[in-house]
């Protein structure tokens, strides 16, 4: 559904992406790992058509991302951190939402919605919204308009355990419909009740893409941290982001 093919993109001397090759297809959901800095969030951003590469080519279900915007119907998006207009109320945010993707109510998908009891808020302006219930704004939204493929940055950020476990339910749910999912996480916890593949990133070039029982049997590890941590050894960077992972995982 989605391939990328020898994307590169530079900002300034930084070489975000450095000639970037994959495929995505339906039924997947890839985690998309690295450091800070490792290219992810500019990968996302690319295939959204957000950020132009500066050479290489995506396509989304065989149409090129820098033609016809039509192609980003069949994706829903969650970012990181989501940006709204202040004084919008959440209400008014959704209303909008709907038309401009002259979405039919009877097809929209209202798990998220109604789980994360979103029209209790209808009257809040976003400006008033804490970042865990922006969160949850986000992922209704998101899944609102039941996409072939679902994009989510960092899902988890912010969420109470509960919101959390529900996010990742409705996740395993849409991944049993066949669909397309790519993730960020810093918490690979997280990762592993979920994820069929793994791409790892770090200064902007593809590591690996390897699906998860094949990274499982080439290390000998079961956890997904440990497992990337064996095939990472003795690469300083990344090590330090592995400790990260792990420190991150015992606070939670």
């Amino acid at each position: 559904m989605i391939r990328i093919e020898q994307v590169n993109k530079k900002f300034r001397k930084l070489q975000a992406l450095d000639n970037i090759s994959a495929n995505f297809d339906r039924g997947q959901v890839i985690s998309l790992i690295g450091p800070n800095g490792s290219g992810k969030t500019t990968l996302i951003k690319s295939i959204l058509g957000m950020v132009r590469p500066d050479s290489g080519k995506i396509f989304v279900k065989d149409q090129p991302v820098n033609g016809d915007p039509a192609y980003r119907k069949d994706i829903g998006y969650m970012p990181q951190i989501g940006r709204y207009p202040d004084n919008m109320k959440v209400g008014q945010l959704f209303e909008m939402m709907k038309k401009i993707r002259n979405a039919d109510d009877s097809k929209t998908d209202n798990d998220l919605f109604e789980q994360f009891s979103i029209p209790s808020i209808f009257e809040k302006p976003m400006r008033t919204l804490s970042g865990g219930t922006r969160q949850k704004v986000s992922a209704a939204l998101a899944f609102l308009f039941n996409p072939l493929i679902l994009i989510l940055d960092e899902p988890t950020a912010g969420l109470d355990p509960l919101s959390s476990e529900i996010l990742k339910e409705k996740i395993i749910s849409e991944k049993q419909k066949n669909k397309l999912i790519l993730i960020t996480s810093h918490v690979l916890s997280d990762l592993e009740e979920l994820t069929t593949h793994i791409m790892y990133l770090q200064e902007g070039k593809m590591q690996f893409l390897k699906d998860l029982e094949t990274l499982q049997e080439e290390t000998g590890e079961i956890k997904l941290s440990k497992a990337i941590a064996r095939v990472m050894k003795g690469h300083e960077t990344d090590s330090k982001w592995i400790d990260q992972m792990f420190s991150v995982k015992k606070k939670i």
